[in-house]
Parts: structure tokens; sequence; C-alpha cells
């Protein structure tokens, strides 16, 4: 297996050069190393009153989460699909989702410890990856090379690189199907946005404003418990879950809590404010960000190694500017508005409101698009229904890797630029970051 072997190189390199923190280069990096890329196997068949049968790799939290919710979509009758297979590296973390997907489905699911045995199973049409970020990119490689289509919780990839190559993995594999799970993308307000601007109601996009602000009073992602049962080398495998990013010594806090260090995770950029950058990308359609500048700090929650207050202003290839605000101290964020020339758009609901500039106040109506009927209040179920949908139609979905490789230039400049106190930029062309 190409895809394994190329894995099994890179973990070699990431186990001797791993250190707390991600390496970045210092002035420019090129981050396409254009190494083969496997093709796809055989894809199941799949009648038209079969249920799509999907895996779920990564059964902690939104793992979990993800199982429970396709059993009941089943149930409901939205969409056809049967969970047929989980995987986990923590046994009570595995045999807690199989007990609830069991009991919904009237089912004995299957389980695993490697992804790369469930992969082997012929039957499966998709996997739903919802491991750590340092897994995705290789999990979902190895996925498209068995077959599967793929939903991958955000952020994409840990870093830009793997994004890349993931990128390039999917678009030397057209029929497969990707999506990153940013939900917000099948928000109505911004699906509005994006046929308004589009239609030029708010004259050209010229800058936009987002945030995903949380507080806690115990600091953000404590809320994930720590098992005192858990026994590295009994029921945790935790040299494979340390995969990639090589050797670490055992942390049940790290384990649990990944997204408040620095070397699994990109924090708030990442894991929160994805989540309403890639909606305002996918209206905005202004090409690729090409330069990030990002400040913050460790304000109140001082034990995270992550920022738990960041600011970004972000640029794009067609002359817009978006600034993002993401916070875990202070709950109120600012609002979500894309400003045009001649209008503006505020996309902070399920409806869109669009508001003229004064002085085009007596060319362009203000008005209110309502959401349309029928479209349902949980946008997380409607994007899980929509990859359902999509790997029966085999058509192209939004929330595609070309947008996630997009936001994960966002993610990857503005880490750098909070750890090294430089903006940072990207040549979509030359597929290079520099330090401007």
């Amino acid at each position: 297996m190409a895809s394994r072997r190329d894995f099994l190189r890179r973990t070699a390199g990431a186990a001797a050069a791993a250190t707390v923190a991600p390496a970045f280069a210092a002035a420019e990096e090129w981050l396409d190393d254009g190494g083969p890329v496997a093709q796809a196997g055989k894809r199941a068949a799949l009648g038209a009153d079969e249920p799509v049968r999907i895996g779920v790799i990564g059964t902690g939290g939104m793992g979990s989460a993800h199982a429970e919710a396709l059993t009941r979509l089943n149930t409901e009758g939205r969409t056809k699909v049967r969970v047929d297979a989980l995987c986990d590296v923590c046994g009570p973390r595995l045999d807690a989702a199989k007990k609830k997907v069991d009991a919904a489905q009237g089912s004995d699911t299957p389980t695993y410890g490697d992804h790369l045995e469930l992969l082997k199973r012929p039957d499966l049409h998709g996997v739903l990856i919802a491991s750590p970020e340092h897994w995705h990119a290789q999990m979902a490689e190895d996925a498209i090379e068995a077959g599967k289509d793929v939903y991958l919780e955000k952020p994409m990839t840990l870093n830009l690189k793997d994004a890349l190559r993931l990128q390039r993995v999917v678009r030397d594999n057209p029929d497969a199907i990707l999506i990153v799970g940013t939900q917000f993308v099948m928000t109505p307000s911004y699906r509005a946005a994006r046929d308004l601007i589009a239609k030029g109601a708010i004259g050209k996009p010229v800058w936009s404003q987002t945030s995903y602000c949380r507080n806690s009073k115990d600091g953000e992602w404590n809320y994930y418990e720590i098992d005192p049962a858990w026994k590295p080398g009994v029921n945790v495998d935790w040299k494979r879950w340390c995969g990639p990013l090589g050797k670490a010594d055992w942390s049940p806090e790290v384990f649990a809590r990944w997204r408040r260090y620095r070397k699994y995770s990109t924090g708030i950029i990442g894991d929160l404010l994805v989540h309403h950058m890639a909606p305002t990308i996918l209206a905005l359609d202004v090409g690729w960000p090409v330069r990030v500048s990002a400040s913050g700090g460790h304000y109140i929650d001082k034990k995270m190694e992550n920022h738990d207050q960041v600011n970004l202003t972000v640029e794009f290839e067609r002359e817009h500017t978006m600034i993002v605000a993401g916070s875990t101290c202070n709950e109120l964020g600012i609002e979500r508005v894309i400003r045009g020339h001649k209008g503006n758009l505020y996309v902070g609901g399920r409806n869109a409101m669009l508001r003229p500039e004064r002085i085009y106040a007596d060319e362009i109506d203000e008005r209110e698009i309502a959401a349309p009927p029928g479209a349902g209040a949980n946008d997380q179920d409607e994007l899980r229904v929509s990859w359902i949908e999509a790997i029966r139609s085999r058509q192209k979905h939004p929330s595609d890797v070309e947008l996630g490789t997009k936001v994960m230039v966002i993610v990857d400049l503005a880490t750098r630029s909070l750890w090294q106190g430089s903006a940072f930029e990207y040549d979509p062309v030359k597929r290079k970051v520099s330090k401007a």
C-alpha cells in the first residue's frame, strides 16, 4: 500500500524531529512534496434501496456523537444509513460507543483498534473520521485508497503541508468524495449571501468580520473527562494514538484534552474559528488567502498551552480582508457581517439581512432573505445527511477539500504568526509559505 509506506517514512522522520511544538520554517517553505499518490480502490456497490454503510473512526467526543446521530437520522427516515463498524485506540470509549449503536440499530457492530483493519471491509461505503487532528490526513488518504468516501472532522488537517498533500490525493482521485465537517456551510444565511454576492447585490465585497467566542470558568476543553480506568498497553494503544507525531510519554491529560496543547492542535483557530471562516470564504469567492497576521495571548487560562484569545487579519487574492476574533475567555463575539462597496450582508442568524450603504440607499432596498421552507435548524444534521446523499449521487459537495485547504492556509499561517510574531504569506501557485 503506497500511502502506508509513505506514512511509515513520514512517521520515522517525525519521531526523530518531534518537539513540543510543530516545526515551522523561519523564512520560506515549499509545502507540497510532490510524492506519489495512490489510486483509489474499488468502491462498494450501493443499490438504490440499500442503506449507506458507514464506519466511524474515533469514538471519543464527536465520534460517538456522530455515530449516535447517524443512527437517529436513519430511524427518523431522514436518510438511509447504517453504522456498520467502529474504531478507536481506547477500549472503554469503543465499548461505550458500540453499546449505544447496538441499542439503536439492534445490531452487533464490529469494532477495531486499527483503522487499517476497518478499511479492509469491502462492504463499507464511507468512513467518518473523528480522530485527533494529527491523524486526519493519513486516515483520510488511507480511506480514499481503500475506496471509501470520507467525512473528515474539522480542522481538515493539523497543518498546511498535510492539507496540500490531501488536496492532491483528492484531485488525483476525482471520483472520491471528501467533505470537511464545518457544518455552518449549510446555514441558510451564508448560502443566501453567496447567491447575492454572485449577483452583485452588495457590489464588490471589500471586507468581512466573523468570530467564534466562548467562555468557561474551568478552562476550554477541560470538560473532556479523564477516565481513571485508562491504562496504556492494556486498554489504550497510546503508541498508535501518538502515530504521526512520534513517541511521547503517556499523559491522560493530553489524551483527553489534546486541543489545549500546541503539538497536537491549533486550538481556537483550528477547532473553533474554522466553523465560521469556512462558510464566509465559500460565500465570498475571493480566491486564496495570501497574507495572514495574528495576535493573542494567554489572558485567563494560563495553564492551556494554546492561546485563549486570538485576533486574525486575513487578506485574499482578489482584494478582500477578513477580520476574525476568537476567544475562550469571553463569549461576546463580533457580529458576522460581509461588507461590500454598495451594501452589507448580516449573516449571524438563520436569515440573511441586506442593508445598503447610505450613498446607495436609492438603488438598493433593504431586505431580509428568509431561510427557505424546510431548511432544518440543525446544521450538523444537514451536513451529515448531505454527505450520505453525496455518496449516493456522486455530486460535488460545497464543504470539499478545496474549501478545506483554503481554510487550512489561514489556520496554518495564523498559528505561525501567533508563535513567531510575524505576518506570513502564501503563494497559491508555488504552494509556498514565506515570512512577510
